[in-house]
């Protein structure tokens, strides 16, 4: 039996690029996103080329690309700004795409969730899955409203705490990298025309990417639970404060954001973890994507592109032959045509952090080179 109506737990870039990829192929789909309003959060996101590509697969390139700031290359800096090296990135989307993009993750699902609309996605928002019951023929679904559906498939894509992971018995968490990061949304100084990243400051790491005509992207990574750390009491510092306080030391065009963060900006906290499941992502007709079987610290930049390649390779293969694809041969070869590319973006992320906080001998040509040979990987490759 094929696939003609599927249920997406999930309204994040995996889930959504999955529901648009299915709903183009024909495919019935119900897409149920626990929050009740459905956007992406407002910090900003460095989008790979291979991202780019899968976006436009599904139709949203050109609106994708209106809303951010597409570049070639990146630089490493000293902590002062003196410049380590310029380099050019890999299209790993190929040569007619830029090799990155800049944009507000807002801005991303805004553009998704218009689509999915239109596409006919039956959307429900303020619920997920209670219950998952599957035979030969169909899964069977009770909702936290306590309505029900059936359906051919079941995709779980709802992120690195994904509760359809627990459901389909695998056991896998997220794991703390020892790291956390600092994000905010600022004015963009004229100068900044690509994405900067300065080592060898107070943190473990510094870096911007431009996302509009008139903002950035800027972040710090630094250790896991200060926040707790330096704001857990009552009269906590607020998180703008934090963040101007932990960016200290950082000059050239970082010096020049830093000198705008204040009351007004928009500054969140977070853990930084992984995940990488290795057992197989799938149990009968239902099945695991995106950040919900690997999950990356952002230090390659790839987390989103691997989410949304997931979504239209696993849209392309359960819809294969007029949708009669079997399920019990599509979803092993889906997780092994997958595989290669997830593992060593997320190891490949993990050493890096070990090299960032000091944990490894290694020197800047070493982050270089990682970074350079995953993204060739990654260009010279099938999704």
């Amino acid at each position: 039996m094929g696939v003609s109506k599927v249920l997406v737990v999930g309204g994040g870039i995996t889930g959504s690029v999955l529901s648009l990829a299915l709903a183009q192929r024909g495919v019935q789909v119900d897409l149920v996103e626990v929050s009740p309003v459905w956007h992406g959060v407002g910090h900003g996101i460095t989008v790979q080329g291979n991202a780019l590509r899968a976006f436009e697969k599904v139709g949203v390139l050109d609106e994708v690309m209106a809303r951010g700031v597409p570049f070639n290359q990146m630089r490493l800096l000293k902590a002062d700004g003196e410049l380590i090296v310029e380099a050019p990135t890999p299209h790993t989307g190929g040569a007619h795409l830029p090799a990155t993009m800049g944009a507000l993750r807002s801005d991303l699902q805004t553009v998704l969730c218009d689509r999915i609309y239109a596409a006919g996605v039956n959307v429900r928002l303020g619920l997920s899955v209670k219950a998952l019951a599957q035979d030969a023929h169909r899964a069977y679904v009770e909702f936290t409203d306590n309505s029900t559906g059936t359906y051919d498939l079941v995709v779980g894509a709802d992120g690195i705490r994904s509760t359809m992971r627990g459901m389909l018995g695998i056991a896998n968490d997220p794991q703390p990298s020892g790291m956390s990061i600092w994000r905010v949304v600022a004015d963009r100084p004229e100068e900044m025309d690509c994405a900067e990243v300065y080592y060898g400051g107070p943190r473990y790491k510094a870096g911007y990417s431009p996302i509009s005509k008139d903002q950035c992207y800027a972040y710090i990574l630094d250790e896991d639970g200060i926040r707790e750390e330096l704001g857990g009491s009552e009269d906590a510092k607020p998180a703008w404060q934090l963040m101007y306080e932990r960016s200290a030391g950082y000059g050239g065009t970082w010096g020049k954001v830093r000198a705008t963060i204040g009351p007004e900006s928009k500054v969140s906290h977070t853990r930084i973890e992984w995940l990488l499941v290795d057992d197989p992502w799938y149990r009968g007709r239902a099945i695991v994507i995106g950040d919900a079987a690997h999950a990356c610290p952002p230090l390659i930049a790839q987390g989103a592109a691997m989410c949304a390649e997931d979504a239209v390779v696993l849209a392309e293969m359960v819809t294969a032959g007029g949708g009669n694809a079997n399920l019990a041969q599509v979803l092993p070869a889906f997780m092994a045509r997958r595989w290669p590319r997830v593992e060593i973006v997320v190891r490949n992320s993990m050493q890096l952090v070990r090299w960032e906080m000091g944990l490894e001998p290694h020197t800047s040509e070493d982050v270089a080179a990682t970074m350079g040979d995953t993204l060739s990987f990654l260009a010279s490759r099938e999704a």
